[in-house]
C-alpha cells in the first residue's frame, strides 16, 4: 500500500503475509509498505498456487488487511493488490515512481474520508402457496377443453408469477432509488457487481451492491440516511457495513467514482 507517512515501530509489530518484516521503501515524497519475498515464492505462478488454496487465502487477506488498517489508522493510505510483486527493490521504486502522481491524487481524494458498503436484496421467497400446493396431473391441458380443478391450477401458477415478476420490479426501482439518495451524502459513489445468491442464502437475489465514499464528519447522516431508507422501503432488504478503508477508491477507475 502507499501511504505519506508511516510509523516504523507500528510496522515492526504486523506480521504480514510473508516471515519477512513489514517495512517502508520510500520514493518520491511517499512510501510503499512492502515485504522481501523468498526467492523460491518470487514469481506470480508461485503465488497463484499459493492463493489457491482457500485456507491460504484467507490468512494472506487477513494479514493484507492488518496492515492496511494499522497504516490508515495514520494517514491517508490507498491500497494496493494482494501479493502486488516486483522483482527487486530498485524495480519497486521505479515502476511506482512512475505512478506517483497518481498516488499523490489518490491521497488527496481520501484523506479525511472512509468507505461505506450497502447491498440489498429482494426479500425472502414466501413459502409456497395454493400453487404448489396438493396433486398436480402429470399433464395440465391448457386449451379451451381444460378442466375447471386445471384452469384454476394455471391461473394460480400465472398469478403467482406475476406476483414475483412485480416485487423483482419494485425491489429494482427501490434500489435505484436508495443508491440515489445514498450518492447525495457521499462524495463518490460506485456499483460493484452484483453477487450471486448461494444456495443456503435465505435472503432473494441481491439487487444492490454499492461502495460510498464519506467524509468521515458526514458518517452520521449518511447512516441515518441508510436508517430512513430501511424503514421505508419494504421491498428491500438493507444492509450496511464499514467503515472501511477507501479500497474501491483507490484505483483509477474509483478516482471520481461512477457518479
Amino acid at each position: 500500500m502507499i501511504c505519506r507517512q508511516v510509523d516504523e515501530d507500528v510496522l515492526s509489530r504486523l506480521p504480514g503475509i510473508t516471515a519477512t518484516p513489514v517495512r517502508a521503501l520510500p520514493f518520491e515524497g511517499l512510501h510503499a509498505v512492502v515485504q522481501d519475498v523468498p526467492a523460491a515464492e518470487a514469481d506470480r505462478q508461485s503465488w497463484t498456487d499459493r492463493l489457491s488454496d482457500p485456507q491460504e487465502l484467507e490468512r494472506c487477506v487477513r494479514a493484507h488487511h492488518q496492515v492496511v488498517t494499522a497504516v490508515a489508522a495514520q494517514g491517508p493510505a490507498a491500497p494496493m493488490a494482494l501479493a502486488t510483486l516486483y522483482s527487486s527493490e530498485e524495480r519497486a521504486r521505479q515502476a511506482l515512481g512512475a505512478d506517483a502522481a497518481r498516488f499523490h491524487g489518490v491521497l488527496d481524494r481520501v484523506a479525511g474520508r472512509v468507505e461505506w458498503g450497502v447491498k440489498a436484496y429482494l426479500p425472502a421467497a414466501p413459502a409456497a402457496d395454493g400453487a404448489g400446493h396438493g396433486a398436480v396431473p402429470a399433464r395440465v391441458p391448457a386449451g379451451p377443453g381444460a378442466s375447471g380443478a386445471g384452469r384454476a391450477y394455471l391461473e394460480r401458477v400465472r398469478g403467482a408469477h406475476r406476483a414475483r415478476e412485480e416485487n423483482r420490479r419494485a425491489a429494482l426501482r427501490a434500489a435505484e432509488e436508495a443508491d440515489a439518495v445514498l450518492r447525495g451524502s457521499a462524495v463518490a459513489a460506485r456499483r460493484l457487481r452484483l453477487q450471486d445468491q448461494r444456495p443456503d442464502d435465505r435472503r432473494g437475489a441481491q439487487v444492490l451492491n454499492g461502495a460510498y465514499l464519506v467524509e468521515e464528519d458526514r458518517t452520521a447522516s449518511f447512516t441515518q440516511a441508510v436508517e430512513t431508507l430501511r424503514r421505508r422501503t419494504g421491498a428491500l432488504l438493507i444492509e450496511l457495513s464499514g467503515p472501511w478503508v477507501p479500497y474501491s477508491f483507490a484505483g483509477e477507475d474509483g478516482a471520481h467514482g461512477d457518479r
